[in-house]
């Protein structure tokens, strides 16, 4: 590489060599059971058939954490994430034993965030004391909507009522840090309609909100039989847009993609994702992202996805589905996928640490983008412009090889 200052459009020239540093480490938690199954989820999640083994499952997990703790000695958890499936059907006491025992193998933070998804549909009153007691400091809601027949279309098994008690029955066990779900451009949906779901998710002042269209993904029930009444694209970048506007009157700032916080309230955990962080996926099919400064190498690992094959191997090589060290050729496509999410763009001091590829790999890809009006190049740092989030899509593929 040409260590000599020359003219360099976005600042891609940097002495070598460089080395990757292993980035911030999380812990992802997958719960894999609901009540049932939503016909736009294409997560792993599993209806659940009678009393649910939260005990063997909680067992399996330990197990599982057991096995993945060679890759991650000595490294700080700043975030544990809950997800599913619908996390809230376990019980406080499954929730307490899981940290406990993941406290007595892991270095936590002492500013740890613990987020727990819950459905409004299965909150029952005194198990937020206890999920806070149990160390769970952050509530995500999947509300959705506040429209009970838009509710209905989309087979959720709560309405707006209970939606709203849900949140209160959190904020009166003391959580003020809570996020709220909401889709729009849903089935039938008007403009004043995700107006109202905005103004009925501002009257319960969450910290943070979710706020994302409804995709029609492979493998679920829309996806095989479409709804009628989807807005078309134009209708639904109209919603995009108006409620934008909305949440920033309201003091929610836009820093990812689909999601929006009050000042200083972003999620931790969502934040190292973005940020090509490290994490630690356990449970069925979770995935994990963990490297290596010894191997200096960017490891991807998952475990089976079916509850009981799950259950059955965890511990033991059989439960990983696969390993995947991802390739130099790869890694500038994985970064950018995660790091044009955020408004803020990025460090290329931070591209070179959390990949080990000198930074000049991006000056092709970097000049087009800028070119195109994408992005602002400084030298140091790369921030999508508003033309570039609106296309992240486009900008992302330049760096594809």
């Amino acid at each position: 590489m040409d260590l000599h200052t020359h003219d360099d459009a976005c600042g891609c020239d940097a002495p070598g060599p460089v080395q990757l540093v292993p980035p911030p480490l999380s812990l992802y938690v997958h719960l894999p059971w609901c009540v049932r199954k939503c016909p736009y989820c294409d997560f792993n999640s599993h209806a659940g058939k009678g009393a649910l083994p939260f005990d063997a499952y909680i067992d399996a997990l330990i197990r599982d954490l057991d096995q993945d703790l060679p890759l991650v000695w000595g490294r700080v958890v700043n975030s544990v994430f809950f997800g599913g499936g619908t996390p809230s059907l376990f019980p406080p006491e499954a929730i307490d034993r899981f940290l406990q025992a993941a406290s007595a193998r892991l270095r936590f933070a002492p500013n740890l965030e613990v987020t727990l998804e819950t459905n409004p549909g299965t909150a029952e009153h005194g198990r937020f004391d206890r999920y806070r007691a149990a160390g769970v400091n952050r509530i995500s809601f999947g509300i959705q909507t506040f429209n009970d027949e838009a509710l209905q279309r989309l087979g959720r098994i709560h309405d707006s009522r209970e939606a709203e008690r849900a949140v209160k029955l959190a904020q009166d066990a003391g959580y003020n840090n809570f996020n709220i779900d909401l889709m729009y451009a849903l089935p039938q949906q008007t403009l004043a309609q995700a107006e109202h779901d905005l103004e009925r998710a501002f009257a319960l002042d969450p910290t943070h909100i979710s706020h994302y269209q409804l995709t029609l993904e492979p493998n679920t029930v829309f996806f095989a039989k479409p709804p009628q009444g989807i807005p078309d694209e134009d209708s639904a970048w109209d919603i995009q847009e108006h409620c934008q506007a909305l949440l920033a009157e309201h003091g929610y700032g836009q820093y990812e993609v689909s999601a929006y916080a009050r000042e200083g309230w972003q999620c931790q955990h969502n934040l190292n994702y973005w940020r090509f962080g490290d994490y630690l996926g356990i449970g069925a099919g979770a995935h994990g992202k963990i490297s290596s400064g010894a191997e200096q190498q960017v490891l991807r690992r998952w475990k089976h996805k079916h509850p009981q094959t799950f259950m059955d191997t965890a511990g033991t090589p059989a439960a990983i589905g696969g390993d995947d060290v991802v390739g130099a050729e790869r890694l500038p496509f994985e970064y950018m996928l995660n790091l044009l999410r955020l408004h803020e763009g990025f460090p290329l001091a931070d591209f070179e640490a959390r990949t080990g590829l000198e930074r000049s790999v991006l000056r092709p890809a970097l000049d087009t983008a800028q070119a195109r009006g994408w992005l602002i190049c400084d030298g140091a740092r790369a921030t999508p412009t508003e033309l570039g989030r609106r296309f992240t899509n486009d900008v992302v593929e330049l760096f594809l090889r």
